[in-house]
């Protein structure tokens, strides 16, 4: 929605095992931690195409308020905001899994600086192998892959 990647109130309160209107309230109660760019609340156009799409009614059972959308730092806002067993324990391997991130990045530099070192300590008799290094160390490496289960013509040649 609105060009972003976001999950819905209710299925945030069904992952994180409340109800929805338990997430609505946290949310009323902590909206300082949740910026436009963490959380919205749909329009009623958006609302009521998302019923369509659904193919909910909404004189039959449909929802009375228009849902929350939450981008990925919002879900993860959330998880700290709510007091279920499951969002505590989303909120702690979240912590745990940004830590480790950071200690990745942190060893990744600490090889960048030891490289450069290296490389000008030998200059030219090595500019090869660190020319390759750092093309193998490049974090926007992208490599193409085959699709799964066909065979190219270049390949068979």
């Amino acid at each position: 929605m609105r060009n972003q990647k976001v999950m819905l109130s209710h299925d945030l309160a069904e992952l994180y095992q409340v109800q929805t209107k338990q997430l609505t309230r946290a949310v009323r109660r902590n909206i300082e931690r949740f910026p436009r760019d963490f959380m919205f609340q749909l329009s009623e156009k958006e609302a009521r195409d998302l019923r369509r799409q659904l193919g909910t009614s909404s004189q039959h059972g449909g929802r009375r308020y228009r849902p929350y959308a939450f981008t990925e730092q919002g879900v993860a806002m959330l998880s700290a905001v709510l007091q279920s067993p499951r969002a505590i324990a989303v909120s702690i391997e979240i912590i745990r899994v940004f830590v480790h991130l950071r200690e990745l990045l942190a060893s990744h530099k600490s090889f960048q600086h030891r490289l450069d070192a290296m490389q000008r300590k030998y200059d030219h008799q090595f500019a090869v192998v660190f020319d390759a290094l750092r093309e193998l160390t490049a974090e926007k490496r992208q490599r193409r892959k085959p699709p799964i289960g066909f065979i190219s013509e270049s390949s068979l040649r």
